[in-house]
């Protein structure tokens, strides 16, 4: 992790880094994202949201525990908008729309969608072909649950390229990473507007020329969703 490469943006209250993929966030038997970060500023950052290990693009740090805390809410109340890309090389059951359902744990630390809509994981997408076998999604997630989006796509036949958990592993394996970055971020803190937005910078897939060409269209994806 260095300055030039993975921090994004840094005011007062808060900063915006790029997280590898494979990356863990929080420490595991070794230093996770969060204390890399703290480490290459020299001061306390404070988590607000997460991401998965394999995913990697847009986090927020807070630089202290009143903004943690005002993030903390922002997230609560949806007033922060996310923005993700994934590609599958499956066929999807639908092409784009909502994935609305309730989450609960399965086996192994994994999650499934349920029938019931008590207290649901939304999901909103579209999605175009890249190639031939090859398609690319864009995903607004409207709610926080954990492994959302890989369920979510999991559920329309649209498992994550190198997702070892939520599709064929043995497919999986053979890919140099999983296919899931954070995209975009757009919110409002302290009545000022921000938003932020970055490529994914691993991935074969996501350094194509044909992957390149197709994002193209969703250089402002806060536009593409109503």
């Amino acid at each position: 992790m260095t300055k030039d490469k993975n921090l994004l943006y840094e005011n007062d209250e808060f900063v915006i880094f790029y997280k590898n993929a494979d990356e863990n966030f929080h420490s595991e038997g070794e230093k996770g994202f969060v204390v890399k970060a703290s480490e290459l500023l020299q001061i306390k950052l404070y988590s607000v949201h997460r991401l998965d290990k394999m995913t990697s693009g847009l986090i927020i740090l807070a630089k202290n525990s009143k903004s943690a805390s005002l993030f903390a809410k922002m997230f609560e109340n949806r007033k922060i908008e996310k923005y993700y890309l994934a590609i599958s090389t499956k066929k999807p059951k639908k092409k784009q729309g909502w994935i609305k359902a309730d989450m609960t744990s399965a086996r192994r630390g994994s999650y499934k969608l349920l029938n019931s809509k008590e207290n649901p994981a939304i999901t909103q997408f579209i999605s175009k072909n890249i190639k031939a076998n090859e398609r690319l999604f864009l995903i607004k997630p409207h709610t926080g649950k954990t492994h959302q989006i890989r369920v979510a796509l999991k559920s329309i036949s649209g498992s994550i390229c190198g997702d070892i958990r939520y599709s064929n592993a043995n497919e999986a394996k053979l890919e140099d990473r999983g296919y899931l970055h954070a995209y975009a971020l757009k919110f409002i803190f302290n009545d000022k507007n921000y938003d932020f937005l970055t490529l994914p910078k691993e991935g074969k897939k996501f350094l194509s020329e044909d992957f390149l060409n197709s994002v193209k269209e969703y250089q402002k994806p806060w536009e593409l969703f109503k």
